[in-house]
């Protein structure tokens, strides 16, 4: 006889969710969610009304459906990557499917869908939302008990046979209660109780078993809540606290080796080397016995004698992401089991916290950029030079910036700008033989952490620096070394790492077209005959306009780099001469060129090209990129406040491709599209070879 299924109520199912740490969703015949519990907060951001749209409708959204057609329970891994179970269970006589899950059982699943969040289709959704509570379990086998678990509960049975139907707790509550049970044991056969009493050397006593159960469930109902490197060393700190190892270090795979994130004990802050590779057997099967790599560890100084170094594997699925090493010396089996099984167990979640860390800080880094980008609009100040510096000194939040140009001439670096530094720097007959040299010819930047371990020159005593930490980085631009920028001293006190790295790797590009675009202003100034600004807008002219697109077209062509052209052009600009008088047209000029400045990127190139007519050049910006940008322009200058009338533009954009890129051809091909936009009205753009709507 099948009886038919009741929902449990509310309460119970939140009671479930919390207990299994998955998601619980009750879904109508229509797609609707009418309850969720403990909701994976990427279905609600991909769901915010409740509705189940797009993709989702096709999963969750049919998962009656499904049911009702096979008689069974619907199993499916939805277009998220999201493991799920459904069953058909009533709720006042009407048929909802109960899903459970909503969980990744897959890190590849997880890590796609930080792929979309940073670069792909889920860009629209805000990180700090999309990753809020992201589920993940190691197996479906706590899916499966968890949707048994509602049915049973669901079911109009006697309380006993209800509890002889339930499965066994399964996952994180089940090894906490094996912990807690042995615990227990231990006690009763007359050992002291409390923490583990290991003593690594000669003295070593009997451990008793082992971390408390209570501070086990405190870690694993906060970790979601922290950052990964916070993560890696209270978990550390747990399994230090409890079985008195001297040392231990966390360590993650990185370009085919595992480096070293977090430690406790003598080896903070130190530099762990260690030759065992990921793909070593070794690891995998330690995996799956449970039990550790032991290996024989050369403490080079650092400890007072060679001690055992046991390596835990830290596996997501199948893979081998992360390690945890503990220095010292154990002879009872069962302590080394059980710090396998807490680093099964922690394994998945601390990969959440790793891949939530990566969005955010390229998140992050954006926006960054995009500040970085905005400072730079008002570079063509009196002193340029200053100008970068400080803004690019501001973002690395550094104390103090120097900036060293190349003199192509003399091939001798510079100091064109400076900021914080004590003393009179350009008295320095030889700036940057020290270092910034060395940086111009590797190519690339460098954070050093401390130059006392460097072997380079120490820092001069009379400049005063607070640290001995310094980044310093190559400007270049289409091959050829321009300058190196540096930074000492941040702000915080601590030393430059990978992410002021990653940082100036980013800014770099930007930084090098604004001091190409400053050395040029600087050659105009000692060759007014050669001069490339335009003496009434500020803007650059026809002739540095010619010459940078030229050499863009090259770059295009050997890199294969997007590249857009823009001409723009001011509608009935001869009536607004004749109205208002030649110096109000100039006035009128000179606001454009400013609505230019403050709406194109830093790297973007403006000129006046001739009259009322201006050229713009987008490098690396494809045609969607250019038609955004384009119609920004168009809309900021109609919204400008112009002395006498309102003033629009129409423009013109050509992008370079295979059979259009040529200085000669973009031109052209932006002035039919500029002709075409005048023709069909005025303000409006025109994007070369697009089908453009009806006027």
């Amino acid at each position: 006889m099948t009886l038919q299924r009741e929902i449990p109520n509310q309460a119970t199912l939140d009671a479930i969710a919390d207990d299994s740490g998955l998601a619980i969703a009750v879904v109508d015949s229509n797609g609707m969610e009418l309850f969720t519990a403990n909701d994976n907060s990427i279905c609600r951001a991909l769901n915010p009304t409740g509705q189940l749209v797009r993709e989702c409708s096709a999963f969750c959204g049919l998962a009656l459906a499904e049911i009702n057609e096979t008689g069974a329970r619907a199993e499916y891994t939805c277009h998220a990557g999201l493991e799920c179970r459904a069953s058909a269970m009533h709720q006042d006589g009407n048929a909802m499917a109960v899903i459970v899950g909503r969980a990744f059982t897959n890190a590849d699943n997880y890590r796609n869908v930080t792929e979309r969040a940073i670069s792909g289709d889920w860009q629209e959704y805000a990180p700090a939302s999309l990753f809020e509570n992201v589920l993940l379990t190691t197996s479906t086998n706590l899916i499966e008990s968890t949707l048994d678990r509602i049915e049973a509960e669901g079911t109009s049975v006697s309380e006993e046979e209800l509890v002889l139907e339930l499965p066994p707790v399964s996952g994180l509550e089940k090894l906490v209660d094996d912990f807690g049970s042995q615990t227990k044991a231990s006690a009763h056969d007359d050992v002291a109780s409390g923490p583990a009493d290991i003593r690594v050397g000669p003295e070593k006593a009997s451990p008793t078993f082992p971390v408390d159960p209570l501070a086990l469930r405190c870690f694993f109902s906060s970790i979601l809540s922290k950052d990964y490197l916070l993560a890696c060393e209270t978990f550390l700190e747990l399994i230090a606290a409890s079985y008195f190892f001297t040392s231990l270090v966390w360590l993650e795979r990185k370009e085919g080796r595992f480096t070293s994130v977090a430690a406790v004990g003598p080896l903070k802050n130190r530099r762990l080397i260690m030759n065992l590779l990921p793909d070593d057997a070794r690891l995998s099967e330690a995996v799956a016995s449970e039990y550790p790599v032991r290996l024989t560890e050369d403490s080079g100084g650092l400890l007072d004698q060679e001690r055992t170094m046991y390596v835990f594997p830290v596996p997501v699925g199948d893979d081998i992401l992360s390690v945890l090493t503990a220095l010292g010396s154990v002879e009872n089996d069962d302590i080394l089991h059980h710090i396998s099984r807490l680093c099964l167990a922690v394994g998945p979640q601390v990969e959440i916290l790793r891949l939530r860390g990566e969005v955010a800080q390229k998140d992050a880094l954006a926006n960054a950029v995009k500040r970085f980008s905005d400072g730079l609009k008002n570079v063509d100040s009196e002193d340029p030079w200053l100008s970068i510096t400080q803004v690019a000194a501001e973002l690395m939040q550094a104390e103090r910036g120097s900036l060293l140009v190349l003199n192509e001439q003399t091939n001798q670096l510079e100091i064109k700008a400076a900021v914080g530094v004590r003393g009179n720097v350009s008295s320095d007959a030889s700036p940057g033989n020290r270092v910034a040299r060395t940086i111009l010819e590797r190519g690339k930047p460098a954070a050093i952490a401390n130059v006392d371990h460097t072997g380079l020159p120490p820092f001069p005593a009379e400049r005063g620096y607070k640290t001995h930490s310094f980044l310093s980085g190559p400007i270049s631009l289409a091959g050829r070394n321009l300058a190196v920028i540096n930074f000492t001293d941040k702000a915080s006190g601590e030393a430059f790492g990978k992410a002021e790295l990653a940082l100036l790797e980013e800014i770099a590009p930007q930084i090098a077209a604004a001091i190409d675009r400053a050395i040029l202003k600087e050659k105009a100034g000692e060759f007014q005959k050669l001069s490339v600004t335009d003496s009434l807008t500020g803007l650059l002219n026809r002739r540095y306009m010619d010459e940078r697109l030229l050499e863009e077209v090259k770059r295009s062509r050997r890199h294969g780099y997007p590249m857009s052209f823009v001409l723009l052009d001011v509608d009935n600009f001869k009536t607004y001469n004749d109205q208002f008088g030649h110096p109000a047209g100039d006035d009128a000029l000179k606001i454009l060129a400013q609505v230019l400045r403050d709406t194109l990127r830093g790297a973007d190139v403006a000129a006046r090209y001739g009259g009322e007519e201006f050229a713009i050049l987008l490098p690396q910006t494809n045609s969607d990129e250019a038609s955004v940008i384009a119609e920004r322009l168009r809309a900021n200058v109609e919204a400008a406040t112009f002395p006498y009338r309102a003033v629009t533009i129409s423009v013109g954009v050509a992008t370079c491709y295979s059979d259009l890129c040529t200085n000669a051809g973009l031109i052209l091909a932006s002035d039919n599209a500029l002709y075409k936009a005048k023709d069909g009205g005025r303000n409006r753009v025109y994007i070369h070879g697009e089908i453009q709507p009806d006027a």
